[in-house]
């Protein structure tokens, strides 16, 4: 007889077989979830208790020997990295290592309870608590954006538009833009925790419980808002999984677009910013060579946090109502994205934080050119049709490139042959400015130095009701 300690098996002569036990066994990763699963026995317990199912004392002997299992499940996590325990899952090591502490009491504890409805809660449990924790570091990017965005205001650069030179902006413009990607993100998150709040515990395996428990109660003592409305929902459902690798995905995608970005900033031919040693490598075999690997690695994990995604909505596509065995790849799936997606986060928050910004670099990049449609701008301000303008302004690129000159250098003779309404040559050489043309954009969300600090007191604001302390290492 195997000394395997198993929550069924009654009517099994066999034992399973190595290879499905293999393939069953998840203990390697919901171990993770050992103190949702004392939390979550030790509430069941008392709602057991309160209800007249449960003795005063064996309720003693369960609460003070979930206690002494927890610690000591602590304790080996700590030391080992893992459990080395024999049964399948962590709510089987729980129950087994609680019958050496509660003897026969123990035996109480799973009275009417399923480890479908336990498994569903201890995961939402985890997840009330840990995405916090991932909110907190986009929260942290946010702030380390904004000030940078604050402390090089001044700075002007190029704007990209499909990879070329388009118009100057602020570079805490650029910064910016991000900022408020990640606000959104946060805001997504907290929106799901409304839905996530939702406790199984009572649903049994299917049909509820029999036992006239107060399931309202017992979802508040877990610091749960609702109870789920149905049983077969509730040990069925795996949405708040899927919002969660959704919404991680999106996250990702921000994160690989920035990293991109500054991947490209960094490189030989733009090099207006340079990465510190912490979040860079060299080469193997040429000496000169500074990768940005970290960035590289972030742009490279969205792909995989959208495979994650994809992947569990596949599992999920084809299952039957209910309970399904299929549903135990939640958590692997689960912890993965949640784990690369925060180291991808702190990442990002030290490459941004370290980053050096050449700003005279940055400046030199700007060239003529980017000023055209602020040339067109001029003319509908004098009054000219904008397609005109815009035609017009084409024109006087075709003839400076023909005289192999740039905008600024083309013969204020040349712009009034192609339309008098370019104005005096004062006037439109007062039009070369990177500083002129950037404070012309003054409406709200523009990349005028107001509506920058505009931007920036208003992230401000909202970081100031949502920034706590996080752990950065």
């Amino acid at each position: 007889m195997t000394d395997r300690y198993k929550l069924w098996g009654g009517c099994f002569e066999e034992e399973p077989s190595s290879v499905l036990r293999r393939l069953n066994d998840s203990l390697g990763i919901d171990s993770r979830l050992y103190r949702e699963d004392v939390k979550g026995s030790k509430a069941w317990a008392e709602e057991l208790h309160r209800s007249g199912h449960l003795s005063k004392q064996d309720n003693d002997a369960i609460q003070k020997g979930l206690d002494k299992v927890e610690e000591k499940i602590a304790e080996e996590l700590y030391k080992n990295g893992k459990l080395n325990d024999t049964e399948e899952d962590i709510h089987s090591v729980v129950e087994r290592r609680l019958t050496e502490h509660a003897g026969e009491a123990a035996l109480r504890l799973h009275t009417a309870r399923s480890r479908n409805d336990q498994s569903a809660t201890d995961t939402k449990l985890w997840m009330l608590s840990s995405l916090k924790r991932i909110q907190n570091e986009i929260i942290h990017l946010i702030s380390v954006l904004v000030k940078r965005a604050e402390q090089e205001i001044d700075t002007i650069c190029p704007g990209y538009t499909h990879l070329q030179r388009a118009q100057p902006i602020r570079w805490s413009h650029f910064l910016l833009s991000y900022a408020w990607s990640f606000r959104d993100d946060v805001t997504r998150l907290e929106e799901q925790r409304t839905r996530l709040s939702s406790c199984p515990l009572g649903s049994g395996a299917i049909a509820g419980c029999a036992l006239p428990i107060d399931r309202k109660k017992l979802a508040e003592s877990l610091g749960f808002q609702n109870v789920t409305p149905n049983s077969m929902f509730a040990v069925g459902s795996r949405d708040h999984i899927v919002e969660f690798l959704n919404w991680a995905s999106l996250c990702g995608l921000h994160l690989s677009r920035l990293a991109e970005d500054l991947i490209i900033y960094s490189s030989q031919e733009f090099k207006f910013i340079q990465h510190s040693d912490q979040f860079s490598t060299g080469s193997s075999l040429m000496p000169q060579k500074r990768n940005p690997d970290g960035l590289e690695l972030v742009r490279g994990s969205a792909g995989i946090l959208l495979g994650d995604a994809f992947s569990f909505s596949c599992i999920l596509k084809g299952l039957p109502s209910t309970y399904n065995k299929d549903l135990q790849s939640d958590k692997e799936i689960l912890f993965r994205a949640y784990d690369r997606l925060l180291d991808c986060l702190k990442v990002t928050v030290g490459t941004v934080s370290t980053m050096k910004v050449d700003f005279e670099k940055a400046r030199s990049l700007l060239e003529p050119g980017m000023l055209a449609t602020d040339l067109a701008h001029a003319l509908v301000r004098r009054g000219v049709p904008f397609r005109r303008a815009h035609h017009l302004v084409g024109a006087a690129l075709r003839r400076a490139a023909a005289l192999e000159l740039d905008l600024q250098q083309l013969p204020h003779l040349e712009y009034v042959a192609i339309c008098p309404e370019f104005g005096t040559e004062e006037e439109l050489m007062k039009i070369f400015s990177w500083e002129s043309s950037v404070e012309q954009y003054t409406t709200e969300g523009g990349t005028s130095r107001n509506t920058v600090l505009q931007q920036i007191q208003e992230l401000n604001q909202w970081l100031q009701g949502n920034i706590t302390t996080c752990d950065y290492k």
